[in-house]
């Protein structure tokens, strides 16, 4: 029986990811700084940070994998200096741990966010070529190229380590509503909505908790796996929300420009005057803008990836929503 380690274990990939190696019979240990909301037969939870070097070295004891999915996946936060710290140096800790406890395999779970880039530079999409940290559109990309990019120095320094790339994972049980289901809810309760429209690749949040365990099994030390779905307009997205939800909505494109400047301006309020997370980013923009359909050839030809179709994961997905809205 494998021993696992999994930090971020409690959150939307990390609980399904659980829930999958434990059906396969892994002995699953959870790292994470938040208590599970459901938690899972048999699988034992660690509360605590990766930023505790203690702690992350007692939750190794005796564990041959780890797959690494702790981080902050939100673009806005009170205190901006978390983005390094916990994207980026509690990626240095537990790497740093698991090279010393000797672990057998690692997975670094990483972001679509940092691949894509600006219009000016931009010559058809890539796996390989990275930006460097100041081209990077704002901190949480920059964050998490930090922590990749010392990810890929300790594979190429001799650690047995791959890795993992999701695009926007959605599906049921988000309950801490990470960035693509927190767009779907905005999406789905304003009656106007004001859209900036840009090519979106949606991924059934079970299908990359499956690519994780075949990159782990199946990956080379070192590669990048891109692990996707469709890839379509976000304009199509909300007519399928329209169809899936039964509601009516008034949709109105805005140019990039305009919604850069507006979500720069609810930004500001946030950090200012509400202190709670505001409805759209200057950085997601600047994301949106750079997007571009990233390539899962490489995950399907060498470890057998194999995305469902979106739109029952869309589905799944709006029911969640709504049921999360009647409940009491």
């Amino acid at each position: 029986m494998t021993r696992v380690l999994v930090t971020g274990g409690t959150g939307f990939i990390g609980h399904h990811l659980v829930s999958a190696l434990a059906a396969g019979g892994c002995q699953v240990r959870v790292l994470d700084v938040r208590r599970a909301t459901c938690a899972i037969p048999d699988v034992e939870y660690v509360q605590g940070s990766v930023l505790d070097t203690d702690r992350v070295n007692e939750a190794l004891r005796d564990v041959e994998e780890v797959y690494h999915l702790a981080g902050l996946p939100g673009m806005w936060i009170p205190r901006k200096g978390d983005f390094y710290a916990v994207n980026c140096h509690g990626t240095e800790v537990v790497i740093t741990a698991a090279r010393q406890r000797g672990v057998a395999r690692f997975l670094h779970c990483s972001t679509e966010s940092i691949l894509f880039q600006p219009s000016r530079l931009r010559d058809g999409p890539s796996e390989h070529g990275l930006l460097t940290p100041q081209e990077m559109p704002g901190l949480y990309t920059r964050s998490k190229l930090l922590a990749e990019q010392f990810a890929s120095q300790a594979a190429r320094s001799g650690f047995p380590l791959v890795i993992g790339t999701p695009t926007m994972p959605i599906g049921p049980h988000d309950h801490n509503l990470t960035p693509p289901t927190a767009m779907l809810r905005h999406f789905l309760d304003a009656r106007v909505q004001l859209y900036l429209d840009f090519i979106v690749n949606l991924v059934d949040v079970r299908d990359v908790a499956a690519g994780l365990i075949l990159a782990m099994q199946r990956g080379q030390t070192g590669h990048r796996y891109i692990l996707g779905g469709e890839s379509i307009s976000l304009k199509k997205i909300l007519q399928l929300m329209a169809a899936i939800s039964g509601r009516r909505y008034i949709s109105i494109p805005v140019p990039g420009r305009v919604a850069e400047i507006s979500a720069a301006a609810l930004e500001f309020i946030s950090d200012h005057v509400t202190h709670r997370p505001p409805t759209g980013t200057a950085e997601g923009v600047r994301i949106a803008l750079r997007a571009t359909d990233l390539s899962i050839e490489k995950a399907q030809r060498e470890l057998g990836y194999s995305p469902r179709p979106i739109e029952p994961a869309l589905r799944d997905t709006i029911s969640y929503l709504l049921g999360s809205r009647s409940s009491p």
